[in-house]
C-alpha cells in the first residue's frame, strides 16, 4: 500500500541538492573568504596584486586613489595582467582572474613562473573582490596596448576591449578600481588607520618602491618612500629607549642551500627597550600576518638560542633561575619580513604563517647572525643577558605567590594526571587527552617542565543538562575540576580563578569524527560549568595531523617526514614535491586513525611542540553568550532531535564532514 506524504513537509530529493557555481559560493558566505567588518581585506587583494609585481622586480610605483564616489582605485606600473586567450579554458586570462576562483598567476612555482614568491597563493583573491562589488573596472596596458572590461556582482558586464596606446605611450601595468558592495559589510567605509599603516609597511619592505595615497574628499596626498628599510622604521615606531644597539640582519638561501629553496630567508631588525609597549609586526612575502605565525617563532627560538647559549657561555645565569623563551623575547620589539616559497596561511585573511618549515627557516639565519654580534660585543650582550634574567626571576616570583595562595586545604590531585614541574601558571599546559594509549605517547613526548596530560577513559558526559552538584559524580568531570583548580560555575558567577593550575587548558582528541564528538563533550562542559575560563582565554583545541607523508631523498635533500592537517594540505605538500622533482607516487602516504597511533617524538612534533603544533583558541565570536546558549541547546538538548534535524538541514551543506 502507498504511504501518503504529506505535502506541507519540505521533500529531500535529488532535486534538493543545490550546486553553487562561480563565484556565488562568496556572495552566499563572504565571512568564509574575506573580512566582513568593512571592505579593506578586498582592496587589499588587489594593493598586493600590484605589491607582488614589484617584488617579482617589474614595478617601482603603486598609487591608491579613493574616490569621492566611495570607490578605490589601485595602480601599478608593472607588467600588466595578460589578456590574451586561456590556451585551456577559452577565455581571456583577464576575465579569468577576476571571476574565477583558485585561478591566478601564484600556483606556478617552478622556474619559469610568473612568480616565485608572492603573497597570493589561495587563489581566491582578486576573484573575491569582483564577488563582492557593485562595479569594477581592470584595465592593463601591455605590450603596446590597452585592455579594458567591466564588471558587475563578479559577471562581466562590459566584454573585453583592445586597444593600441597612443604614439609614444609606452605604458606598462595595471589599474583597478572597486565600488565595494555595502551590503556585504558592515561598515562601508574604510578604516584609514589600518590602510594608512597597510601602505607604508608596503614601502618600508620595498625599498625604493613609491607608494602614494590619493584622498579626493579631503584633497590630501601621502607619499611613503624608504631607502633604509626596516631599520628606520621600526626606529620610527618605537615608545622606550634602546638597551643595546638595534639588531639587524638579513638571510637568504642560495642555490646550494640543501633545507631551503633559493632566495627563502628573512629580513628582520629587533630592538630591546625597558619600558613602553612593543612594537612587533610581521610579513611574509609583503603580506602583513597580524596573528604572527611560525615565521614569529623562528625569530623567538633564533633569539632565545642564541641569548641562552651566549649566558651559558659566560656562566652568567643566577642559582635556581630558568631561562624561558618569553623571558628574552619579552622587552623584544621587532619587525620581520620572511620570503616563503609556498606559504600555507590559516584562513583566507592570511592573518596567520602556518607553514611549519618556517621556524627552522628563520631561526637558521637569525641564531648564528646573533651569536656572532653578542660575542663581538659582549658588554651588550652582558645588558641583553641582565635583561632576560630579570624577566625570568620576575616570573618566578609571581608563580610562587600564587602557590602560596592556594593554602594547605588542596584537593587531592587525580592519580591519572602526569603533572609538569613548573608553577608558573603562565607557562603551564594541561592536555586532555583521548585513550589511554594517546596518553602514554603524550607523557613521552611533553615537555616535562611545562606541560602536563590528563587522559580521558571514553566519550565524556554530555553535560548540558546536568545539574552542578552532580557534576562529581562523574569521575572524569572531578578529576578534571580538581587538576585544572577551578570550581564548576555559571555565566553570572564570580568564580575563584586564583587556583588555576595553567594557563592553556587543551582538548586533544583525534582527528576523526569520534574525536570532534569528544571534542564537542569537553567544550559543552567548559561553555555550561566553567565560562569563565572560555571568556579569560584559558581553553584551546589542539589540532593533530590526518596524514603524514615519507618523501624520498631529493638531489641534495634527505628522505624526510611532512604532516598534514587535512586533505588540502596535503594535496599542497604533494604539489611542492612535483616541484621539486619527486616522481609521481615515489612518496608515500600513511593517515593517522589516531593519536594512539603516533610514537612520542612524533607527537611532539605535530601538536605539543609550541613552535610547530596547531593550537586554536576557544573564543565566543560573534555571538553573544544567551544566542551560543540557544544554538547549543539545539546541538546538545535531549528533546531537541526536531530543533537538530532542522538546523542540520539548513546548514548541513556548510559543515565538513571526515567519514
Amino acid at each position: 500500500m502507498a504511504t501518503q506524504q504529506n505535502p506541507s513537509v519540505p521533500q529531500y530529493s535529488e532535486g534538493s541538492i543545490r550546486v553553487l557555481k562561480g563565484l556565488e559560493p562568496v556572495k552566499q558566505r563572504p565571512g568564509m573568504y574575506t573580512r566582513t567588518d568593512n571592505p579593506l581585506h578586498i582592496i587589499q587583494e588587489v594593493l598586493d596584486n600590484a605589491a607582488d609585481e614589484a617584488l617579482a622586480g617589474y614595478g617601482k610605483k603603486i598609487n591608491v586613489t579613493l574616490h569621492s564616489d566611495g570607490s578605490v582605485s589601485i595602480e601599478d606600473d608593472g607588467r600588466g595582467i595578460p589578456f590574451g586567450m586561456h590556451p585551456e579554458e577559452k577565455a581571456p586570462v583577464i576575465e579569468l582572474v577576476f571571476t574565477r576562483l583558485h585561478a591566478g598567476g601564484k600556483f606556478d612555482k617552478g622556474k619559469g613562473g610568473a612568480y616565485s614568491f608572492s603573497g597570493g597563493l589561495h587563489g581566491v583573491g582578486v576573484s573575491v573582490t569582483n564577488a563582492l562589488a557593485k562595479r569594477m573596472e581592470a584595465t592593463s596596458h601591455r605590450e603596446g596596448q590597452v585592455a579594458r572590461l567591466v564588471f558587475s556582482g563578479g559577471d562581466v558586464v562590459e566584454k573585453l576591449s583592445v586597444r593600441s596606446q597612443a604614439s609614444g605611450d609606452r605604458k606598462q601595468g595595471t589599474t583597478v578600481r572597486v565600488w565595494p558592495d555595502a551590503k556585504y559589510f558592515e561598515s562601508s567605509s574604510l578604516p584609514m588607520h589600518e590602510l594608512v599603516h597597510l601602505l607604508r609597511s608596503k614601502a618600508v619592505l620595498m625599498p625604493g618602491v613609491s607608494v602614494t595615497l590619493v584622498n579626493e574628499k579631503s584633497k590630501e596626498t601621502q607619499q611613503w618612500l624608504y631607502k633604509g628599510g626596516l631599520r628606520d622604521y621600526l626606529m620610527q615606531s618605537l615608545n622606550g629607549d634602546l638597551v643595546i644597539p638595534m639588531f639587524e640582519g638579513e638571510g637568504f638561501a642560495d642555490s646550494q642551500n640543501d633545507s631551503f629553496a633559493e632566495g627563502e630567508g628573512a629580513a628582520w631588525a629587533v630592538a630591546f627597550t625597558e619600558e613602553g609597549q612593543p612594537v612587533r609586526e610581521s610579513y611574509v612575502n609583503l603580506i602583513p600576518t597580524s596573528a604572527g605565525g611560525t615565521h614569529d617563532s623562528g625569530l623567538r627560538d633564533g633569539l632565545f638560542t642564541a641569548v641562552k647559549s651566549f649566558i651559558e657561555l659566560h656562566a652568567l645565569l643566577p642559582k635556581g633561575v630558568k631561562l624561558l623563551p618569553e623571558d628574552v623575547f619579552a622587552r623584544a620589539s621587532y619587525v620581520l619580513s620572511a620570503k616563503v616559497l609556498d606559504p600555507q596561511f590559516q584562513g583566507q585573511i592570511k592573518e596567520r604563517l602556518n607553514s611549519r618549515d618556517a621556524v627552522r627557516l628563520v631561526s637558521s639565519y637569525v641564531r648564528p647572525t646573533l651569536e656572532l654580534w653578542l660575542n663581538q660585543h659582549v658588554e651588550y650582550g652582558k645588558k641583553l643577558a641582565e635583561l632576560a634574567i630579570k624577566a625570568a626571576q620576575t616570573r618566578q616570583k609571581a608563580g610562587q605567590k600564587v602557590e602560596k595562595r592556594k593554602g594547605s586545604g588542596v584537593a587531592v590531585l587525580p592519580g591519572k594526571l602526569t603533572d609538569c614541574e613548573s608553577k608558573d601558571i603562565a607557562h603551564n599546559e594541561v592536555f586532555l587527552v583521548e585513550g589511554d594509549s594517546a596518553g602514554g605517547s603524550a607523557k613521552m613526548g611533553r615537555d616535562k617542565e611545562s606541560q602536563a596530560i590528563l587522559p580521558l577513559r571514553g566519550k565524556v558526559l554530555n553535560t548540558w543538562e546536568v545539574e552542578r552538584d552532580r557534576l562529581f559524580a562523574n569521575n572524569e568531570i572531578h578529576d578534571i575540576s580538581v587538576a585544572i583548580g577551578v570550581d564548576p560555575h555559571g555565566p553570572n558567577d564570580s568564580p575563584d580563578l586564583s587556583g588555576l593550575r595553567y594557563g592553556k587548558v587543551c582538548i586533544l582528541s583525534d582527528a576523526d569524527v569520534d574525536g570532534s564528538h569528544i571534542q564537542v563533550l569537553l567544550l559543552t562542559l567548559f561553555f555550561r560549568h566553567f565560562p569563565k575560563l572560555i571568556e579569560a582565554g584559558h581553553v584551546y583545541v589542539a589540532r593533530p595531523p590526518l596524514f603524514r607523508v615519507d618523501a624520498p631523498a631529493r638531489g641534495k635533500k634527505p628522505a624526510s617526514k611532512v604532516y598534514a592537517l587535512d586533505e588540502g594540505e596535503l594535496n599542497a605538500i604533494l604539489d611542492k614535491l612535483r616541484k621539486d622533482g619527486v616522481r609521481e607516487g615515489a612518496w608515500s602516504i600513511s593517515r593517522f586513525k589516531g593519536l594512539g597511533e603516533m610514537s612520542a617524538e612524533q607527537l611532539w612534533d605535530t601538536t605539543l611542540n609550541p613552535d610547530t603544533r596547531r593550537l586554536m583558541p576557544v573564543q565566543l565570536g560573534q555571538l553573544d553568550f544567551a544566542q551560543t546558549e540557544g544554538l547549543i541547546t539545539q546541538l546538545m538538548g535531549k528533546g531537541e532531535a526536531a530543533a537538530r534535524r532542522e538546523l542540520m538541514e539548513l546548514h548541513g551543506d556548510s559543515i565538513e564532514v571526515d567519514v
